[in-house]
């Protein structure tokens, strides 16, 4: 059975390497030969991994869409175009797909689906998602019967690495992110990570799966993890916590019925949390059901092995199913109904510059009260130009946490207002 591979970075020379050397044992398992048959580059004289094979390398697209000999797709170039075009075309020509792009899964998978089950073919993307954990797979087929109340967890493991340095190491955001891009964890533009796209991207994709609901990316409410200090991690760390980007996913009763929340933010974890020792570039994600309690995956979100292998997984399924001339199961979805932000819950941390000087603690805790946030615990931080109040609160409504800071930066005494924070019990 023969592959069209569109992409040749670190996935897709990593697909090559983990067929060429598990190539015997695969075959033994599912009585197929796979065999990639040409690969799309963008620079035919560009140095490639010693194992790949420069006489299968093409420029040309149509040479793998339009083959009728080539069975499966596998697209790990990234980015929407010409991705998008190039997995419909290779639908439309009767060959099953299998992709990593969250980005265009996370825009137009509703549709692409509808494309794959219109011509009869499977669009399998289990590397799209927490890299090589087997978490779509367990979401789509062993937990299909399962009403799962909520999904949420790490999935970016570069802002993962990036909170772990600032915590572990005291470096400031800067110096995190220059260790990160000088590892290889983040990209020289990395805004899709630090701005929580990625992530977003992400959640969309798995609580479409888990929810049955049809969740784009815009559906997703997201906040990055560009503006934090290191005075947040310090406090944090100091008061037993430690900050995480969390993507969630859950159901919420509003008003008189279910709806879905969408999330991705960063929290204050306690340091007993399970996802707070998650270090650096893993991910780990809790799936929490009525009938299964809960269940924690773990293990390497990125990187060309990984990736490749939960790649892998899927090209097989693709095979297996063309072998035997069936499809994977189509699951019906329900337009999504999403709760407004300011209708959620959630206990805060506020942190704020100040005046240091008599009746300013007054006034800002009169603000709190008056907006109907209570506040838990309140602590100065410096003196004089450097005078910080960061606040703990209980448990009060996104809309009037948003009336504090907007009543807040009314005050004369208040220099500026942090970002806050969500705080994560238990």
């Amino acid at each position: 059975m023969k592959i069209g591979l569109l992409g040749c970075g670190n996935v897709g020379s990593a697909f090559v390497k983990i067929l060429i050397d598990n190539g015997d044992s695969i075959k033994e398992r599912i009585g197929e030969n796979l065999e990639i048959s040409k690969i799309l580059v963008r620079d035919l004289n560009r140095e490639r991994d010693p194992w790949i094979n420069t006489e299968l390398l093409t420029t040309e697209a149509e040479s793998i869409v339009g083959d009728p000999e080539i069975d499966i797709v596998v697209e790990v170039m990234g980015d929407l175009n010409p991705s998008k075009s190039l997995i419909e075309a290779s639908l439309r020509r009767g060959k099953s797909v299998v992709t990593a792009n969250k980005a265009l899964l996370a825009e137009h998978y509703f549709e692409i689906e509808e494309l794959a089950e219109q011509v009869g073919r499977d669009v399998f993307f289990e590397a799209a998602v927490a890299g090589g954990i087997p978490l779509i797979r367990s979401l789509r087929v062993s937990l299909v019967g399962e009403r799962l109340s909520r999904v949420t967890g790490i999935v970016n493991g570069t802002t993962n690495f990036i909170l772990t340095r600032m915590h572990e190491e005291s470096l400031a955001f800067e110096e995190a992110l220059a260790m990160a891009q000088r590892l290889g964890y983040a990209e020289a533009d990395p805004r899709a990570d630090l701005e929580g796209y990625d992530a977003a991207a992400k959640a969309a994709i798995l609580s479409s799966i888990a929810f049955g609901m049809k969740v784009r990316f815009q559906d997703v409410l997201c906040e990055g993890i560009s503006n934090l200090t290191a005075k947040d991690v310090e406090f944090a760390s100091r008061h037993g916590f430690v900050i995480k980007l969390i993507a969630e996913c859950a159901r919420v009763q509003y008003e008189n019925s279910q709806r879905l929340s969408v999330r991705v933010f960063p929290a204050l974890l306690p340091a007993t949390h399970p996802l707070s020792s998650v270090r650096d570039a893993f991910n780990a994600i809790f799936v929490e059901g009525e009938a299964v309690g809960e269940l924690m995956f773990y293990g390497r979100g990125a990187g060309g092995l990984p990736t490749a292998s939960a790649v892998m997984g899927d090209v097989i399924d693709a095979a297996q199913n063309l072998h035997y001339g069936s499809t994977e199961r189509r699951l019906r979805r329900r337009e999504v109904k999403v709760v407004p932000l300011d209708a959620l819950e959630s206990n805060f941390y506020v942190a704020i510059e100040v005046a240091d000087k008599p009746g300013v603690l007054a006034k800002v805790a009169t603000v709190f009260g008056e907006c109907g946030v209570s506040i838990a615990s309140m602590e100065q931080i410096g003196l004089g130009e450097e005078a910080r109040l960061v606040f703990l609160t209980h448990s009060a409504k996104e809309r009037s946490m948003v009336l504090t800071l907007d009543a807040l930066a009314q005050l004369d005494s208040v220099r500026k207002i942090h970002r806050y924070l969500r705080v994560i019990d238990g």
